[in-house]
């Protein structure tokens, strides 16, 4: 295996694959159509209408003597879930619900609840002002409980509202970076340069508010494509070996293990602004896998926002199941799966967009069969910078994704 050079000669081969990959990308997908995807939201006025809607709703079953009832879809079940290879996991339009009641006593605390964020929101939208998940939490400890409590609830009434949370002016905090060939302004103006080479910057908290990424006064990427990196871990090691630099232009990010929603909804601009091939490096496990399934084709508790957070054309890059044999990685660096292990493994296969990947059902498989996992820092027992000198640099040189 050859390491990769510096040279602009060496550079431009490394990227010949990865620019077929594009051509193909670009003709599988109508552009213009797959740009429009990006979807602006319902408007502040549809937002009030819809809120104003639920309370009259409350109103009303008081004034009959009713307990108020609320009604959210189902975000938990695969049964309220379809599969479209274009999209990836969306919500079926006859999904299933559940009811939240203020007459019972284990439903009337979420009752409060559902009825306090909703109001917040009504205010935020109204002065069209803007505030976290946390500030929401803080505004009243004592209703909320806990800032999970708060979380699930403001997604469930933007599942309610069909309005992506954005919309509904609440923001999360981002726990993901992202590194590379890319400047971009904020909605604020504030202009953003990740250009770094040792340093990432956070994922924007406002995503819809990010303009001028491309073709704009202040843009701008020349990246030929993006790297999804599981772990925070990986991700740092991979910007100390200044791996930015050595395969330039490019760009990479880090959800930092399960994505949040931001990292998700900036993967999903990128494509939809650069069209460049978006790869995937995960552990060869279980787990990664599942991660990298998320940025593909989406979770069902958020297929609500399926095409604004999914990018169907993510390759898994590596770790291969089948790179550990092929590349001979010490025994001792290999990871006996546990019965929790196997157990996610076949539910994996079970999930309907395996059968339209061949290839990644061979690789768990191959799993399956060797009973083995792996983590992407076992390659360092090979040699301390094969990840980004060796192992990274062939895959892009030969196409060695699926």
């Amino acid at each position: 295996m050859t390491s990769v050079g510096g040279n602009t000669m060496e550079a431009a081969e490394v990227f010949t694959e990865v620019n077929k990959l594009r051509a193909q990308l670009l003709n599988s997908v109508d552009v213009a159509t797959d740009a429009r995807r990006e979807e602006v939201g319902p408007s502040s006025r549809e937002i009030l209408a819809r809120i104003e809607n639920v309370i009259l709703g409350i109103v009303t079953s008081l004034s009959r003597d009713e307990a108020p009832v609320l009604v959210l879809p189902n975000r938990s079940s695969w049964a309220n879930v379809s599969f479209h290879s274009a999209v990836g996991l969306q919500m079926s339009s006859g999904s299933s619900v559940s009811t939240v009641r203020s007459d019972c006593p284990s439903s009337v605390t979420k009752f409060a609840q559902i009825v306090k964020i909703l109001s917040v929101i009504y205010r935020l939208v109204q002065s069209d002002s803007y505030a976290t998940k946390r500030d929401i939490y803080y505004n009243n400890t004592q209703l909320f409980g806990s800032q999970t409590t708060v979380d699930g609830i403001v997604d469930d009434i933007s599942c309610m509202l069909k309005a992506p949370r954005r919309s509904l002016h609440v923001l999360a905090t981002s726990k993901g970076l992202i590194a590379g060939d890319l400047r971009y302004m904020e909605e604020d103006n504030t202009r953003i340069d990740c250009r770094s080479s040792s340093v990432a910057v956070a994922v924007s908290s406002n995503i819809s508010g990010i303009k001028n990424i491309l073709y704009i006064k202040y843009i701008v990427s020349a990246a030929k494509f993006v790297l999804i990196v599981e772990k925070d871990a990986t991700f740092q090691r991979l910007l100390d070996d200044d791996f930015c630099t050595k395969l330039s232009p490019c760009i990479m990010i880090t959800g930092k293990g399960v994505p949040d929603v931001n990292s998700r909804l900036m993967v999903r601009k990128l494509w939809d602004t650069l069209h460049i091939p978006t790869f995937a490096l995960v552990d060869a496990d279980p787990h990664g896998i599942e991660i990298m399934c998320i940025y593909k084709y989406g979770s069902v508790a958020m297929s609500f926002e399926a095409h604004s957070l999914t990018v169907p054309s993510v390759m898994w890059l590596g770790l291969l199941p089948s790179d550990l044999r092929r590349l001979q990685v010490p025994e001792d660096a290999l990871i006996p799966l546990t019965r929790r292990d196997e157990s996610k493994l076949g539910s994996l296969l079970k999930r309907p967009y395996f059968s339209c990947q061949p290839d990644w059902q061979k690789e768990l498989e191959l799993m399956q069969q060797t009973k083995v996992k792996a983590e992407i820092q076992s390659l360092a027992t090979i040699a301390p910078d094969f990840l980004s000198s060796v192992y990274l640099p062939n895959k892009l040189r030969y196409g060695g994704w699926i």
